[in-house]
């Protein structure tokens, strides 16, 4: 169906936008003059949207038309043919009109075609398109009239009727059109729609009315976080919510948001974890708890990094790291299932498989497989160091054998890690809330879980030792002393806690985000969220 009235501003060069934009408003100036001003309506009354008033349209023909079959025009002339089809059509219609499914619906005019005593428009909503039937002897000389002035981008309620048009098309009837709220900014051009990436980020309200797949990603972002809850609750978790603004940001290796709470006159930090908190509740007797909340990092913004996203942790007492494994593996598991149909599916060129078990491998293996370096047989810190230089890995004098494993992890594993992988047993140097392997010194039981060569998931058998926890956070402050802008602090109201008692828990941390990006198919993190921050216009 084309469109003679889009008014789009990516039609060709000589369409004046100011000239459409003037139009718009002196439309809205007579309609107002008239009595028929659309901002002064306040609700419609919607009882179908799209999909469903054309699936149930479907559902009712399947049953009342079932086994009446096609017409047979062979060995006829086109006339004969012409006709028999016509007849055909109307049967069908007749018997579909005596049972019909009327409506009212309500979205935004996107194609718009007028023909005399007779138009077509194309309407969207949240669940896809229709197309509406508009015919003056329905409507009426008046609000005919009315239609043929409504604009592309305009949003109105239609109340009507379904049925076929003859071409197969289900459409709506229009008995009633109401124009709801008049479009002022001319919308991108229907057919090249909005693909200036910038823009599209920045005026993201553009991009979900002229990109129905990026509406998608986002209806299906909203059932991923929804099924992490439906899951969790179902585990029994109980859902909390910690404070935003801390003074102590710990939980993580980042540099926090720093501002300044007036009232007290004291300066805080935006937290970059949910860590410190969820545990003080572990303390408290709350066994099972899970946050889904923003984060926010000052670092750099690439394809898999903003400085606020979306993080989940929970905490669970009486279990540890393998407990946690099996916990994530099912729930990855559970989510693509629920929200996919599957547990198999695409991003890009790779084929990932959530159904199979999850590989588990300790970093050590991983490093000695892709990067053919035995950390187990290498000495101390200066050995860690020349092995380091020998393979032009590049590391800070400060590093410790702990730390350059993970600089080797880095280099050479992490991208090989495409289907789901556990990687377990990290340096103690790099996990500073981590309870120690009680079988291997210098490392503790932790994991992360790699897809796609990306960090996926962080977990520990956390460290409930005050003592032991007083001297990891010594550490970080002498880390910190020396200048490292991510190291953790000393938190003293958090050791308090772990001396009044924590039980042995087990905790897991990952990024949304990233989730989504993965079972929507989406290359970056700005995809997936809906308002990703910018640098300013001005």
């Amino acid at each position: 169906m084309g469109d003679n009235n889009q008014g789009g501003a990516g039609n060709a060069p000589a369409v004046d936008l100011n000239q459409v934009r003037k139009n718009k408003r002196e439309k809205l100036a007579a309609l107002q003059a008239a009595g028929k001003d659309p901002f002064v309506i306040t609700k419609y009354d919607v009882d179908h949207h799209s999909a469903d008033a054309k699936a149930e349209y479907e559902e009712l023909e399947a049953k009342l038309l079932a086994g009446r079959a096609s017409v047979n025009t062979d060995g006829m002339d086109e006339a004969a043919a012409r006709e028999a089809v016509n007849a055909d059509y109307n049967e069908r219609r007749a018997i579909m009109d005596a049972s019909p499914i009327n409506v009212s619906i309500a979205g935004r005019i996107m194609l718009k075609r007028v023909m005399g005593k007779a138009s077509f428009c194309n309407v969207a909503d949240l669940k896809g398109d229709v197309q509406v039937y508009v015919a003056r002897d329905a409507l009426g000389e008046e609000p005919y009239g009315d239609f043929k002035k409504y604009d592309v981008g305009d949003i109105i309620g239609v109340k009507g009727y379904m049925f076929r048009t003859q071409k197969g098309e289900i459409s709506v009837h229009a008995t009633e059109t109401t124009l709801l709220s008049k479009n002022l900014q001319p919308l991108p051009e229907k057919f090249h729609g909005l693909t200036n990436t910038d823009l599209r980020y920045r005026q993201r309200y553009t991009d979900l009315i002229m990109n129905p797949d990026v509406k998608d990603t986002f209806i299906k972002r909203s059932k991923i976080i929804s099924s992490i809850r439906h899951y969790l609750d179902a585990q029994g978790f109980m859902e909390v919510e910690t404070p935003m603004l801390v003074s102590n940001a710990g939980g993580a290796a980042a540099r926090p948001f720093q501002t300044h709470f007036n009232a007290l006159d004291e300066d805080l930090n935006l937290r970059i974890s949910l860590e410190l908190y969820l545990k003080r509740l572990i303390v408290g007797g709350l066994e099972r708890v899970y946050e889904i909340g923003r984060v926010f990092r000052n670092e750099g913004l690439d394809t898999r990094h903003n400085p606020e996203f979306t993080l989940m942790e929970l905490y669970q007492a009486y279990t540890d790291y393998y407990g946690m494994m099996d916990l994530t593996e099912n729930m990855f598991r559970h989510v693509a299932q629920e929200v996919l149909g599957t547990t198999t599916f695409n991003y890009g060129d790779l084929t990932l498989d959530f159904g199979k078990p999850f590989e588990r491998m300790t970093m050590i293996d991983a490093v000695k497989k892709y990067a053919g370096v035995d950390f187990d047989a290498i000495a101390d810190d200066e050995a860690a160091k020349a092995i380091a230089k020998e393979k032009h890995v590049e590391f800070e004098p400060h590093h410790k054998k702990g730390d350059i494993l993970n600089l080797f992890f880095e280099e050479y594993v992490e991208e090989h890690l495409m289907q789901p992988t556990f990687i377990m047993d990290h340096p103690i140097e790099i996990s500073p809330l981590t309870k120690k392997k009680p079988d291997k010194e210098g490392y503790v039981e932790r994991f992360e879980l790699f897809i796609n060569g990306w960090e996926m998931c962080n977990a520990y058998s956390e460290l409930n030792d005050p003592i032991d926890q007083r001297e990891r956070f010594k550490a970080q402050d002498a880390l910190a002393d020396m200048g490292d802008e991510e190291a953790n602090h000393t938190d003293e109201d958090f050791l308090n806690a772990l001396e009044i008692g924590m039980a042995p828990t087990g905790g897991i941390g990952y990024g949304i985000d990233r989730l989504c990006m993965l079972l929507t198919d989406s290359p970056a993190i700005r995809d997936v969220l809906l308002f990703p921050t910018l640098k300013s216009q001005n």
